[in-house]
């Protein structure tokens, strides 16, 4: 593996720091205040993206994990692209970043297990990703939706919330069991498409942070879709359990993970300029460092950490390896990192932090969600326990 960002990906990340530069940053602070007010900027970028998706793979959808190593040396595709789009993106604006039309948490999922016909006509729709239910957080396995075989289509029923891009995406990809009786075997996710009848965007979310993007809450009440739609294999396996579903958060946590970075990365560079003359100096020997500087190194090293396993989880998942513990990683340090560097930079500036006159304060707010959506904290260092200690998820909980 090598550490440099290859080379027919430099392109895309020029593009998407400009993007986040000449786009993103001069209409942050507007959206942050005009919650739920769909940024029309972002329309004059979807062609843009959608070109950029067909020449390198993708800036925030994701590729299929393959089952196969590659036989000809390594591989640099959808995964890492995505990752290093993102990074960039994301030290622009978060919540704009996951408002971008076709970029959605649920193109992910479509991306990692659907058919060749599936993503012929799902491809290019902007998915959302509905999985939370009122009484099922981060234990995906306590959804209580379901989706019952009636001829050609599966009739759903169920209520799912905190819904990413929930009302203004073209399609969701719903999480729903085809046999309760069953357990977390019986797990399906299905894509269902806006306007399907009886499904039901019930209210949007008021929240802390990424205040740009949308946050829904949905119900679906005898919602019929074709069995078509079920994305990866319908039979119901007992003894594999639900990997093939949980497939879609290998792949979809070192994307939030690539999200925390870029905010992290914002944060501390603008923390930088504003208490640094001429920045941080190597060179000094660890005596002679003021607090200021001892801190800034500290967190810069945990950045550094956090990036180069989101890269490790993405480079694995282009190269045919499994990186569920790996992805896991990745988003277990990148969301606390993310935490820890925007909070300390906003109290390193102190009023400079605090106020409006600087982004410092959004980006603490915005990165708390990145340690939460995906999977907690907890949740993560539980899945790397068993994938160290090669227990089920029945043997420990």
């Amino acid at each position: 593996m090598y550490l440099e960002i290859p080379g027919k990906f430099k392109g895309l990340v020029g593009q998407a720091h400009q993007v986040a530069r000449q786009v993103f940053r001069p209409i942050s602070r507007k959206y942050d205040r005009a919650e739920h007010d769909y940024p029309v900027e972002l329309d004059m970028l979807a062609a843009l993206l959608d070109a950029m998706n067909d020449a390198t793979g993708g800036i925030a959808g994701s590729g299929k994990l393959s089952q196969q190593k590659h036989s000809e040396g390594v591989r640099n595709g959808t995964n890492m692209s995505t990752v290093l789009g993102l990074i960039e993106l994301c030290w622009g604006d978060t919540g704009l970043a996951l408002s971008l039309p076709r970029q959605g948490l649920g193109n992910s999922a479509i991306a990692a297990v659907a058919n060749d016909e599936q993503l012929q006509r799902f491809g290019h729709k902007w998915a959302a990703m509905a999985i939370t239910e009122p009484e099922a957080g981060s234990d995906s396995a306590a959804i209580r939706t379901t989706a019952i075989a009636d001829g050609d289509d599966y009739i759903i029923n169920g209520e799912k919330i905190y819904v990413t891009s929930g009302e203004r995406a073209e399609a969701v990809v719903v999480w729903a069991s085809l046999n309760p009786n069953i357990g977390r075997a019986a797990i399906k996710s299905f894509v269902v498409e806006k306007g399907t009848p009886g499904m039901e965007v019930v209210r949007l979310e008021k929240k802390l942070g990424i205040k740009a993007s949308d946050t829904a809450a949905i119900t679906f009440t005898n919602c019929r879709v074709p069995k078509a739609n079920l994305l990866g294999n319908p039979e119901v396996d007992t003894k594999k359990g639900f990997g093939g579903v949980m497939q879609t958060f290998d792949n979809t946590r070192p994307v939030v993970a690539a999200m925390a970075i870029g905010v992290a990365r914002a944060s501390l560079e603008r923390t930088q300029e504003l208490l640094l003359n001429k920045g941080l100096n190597y060179t000094k020997s660890d005596q002679d460092l003021t607090a200021l500087e001892a801190s800034l190194l500290e967190m810069e090293a945990d950045l550094e950490a956090a990036r180069l396993l989101t890269l490790k989880a993405a480079w694995m998942a282009d190269n045919g390896q499994p990186n569920s513990k790996e992805a896991s990683m990745a988003k277990a340090k990148a969301g606390r990192v993310a935490n820890h560097i925007t909070l300390e930079c906003t109290r390193l500036c102190g009023p400079a932090g605090y106020l409006e006159d600087e982004l410092l304060e959004k980006w603490a707010r915005d990165s708390k969600i990145l340690d939460i959506f995906e999977g907690t904290q907890q949740i993560q260092k539980l899945i790397i326990a068993r994938r160290i200690l090669g227990k089920s998820s029945s043997e420990l909980k």
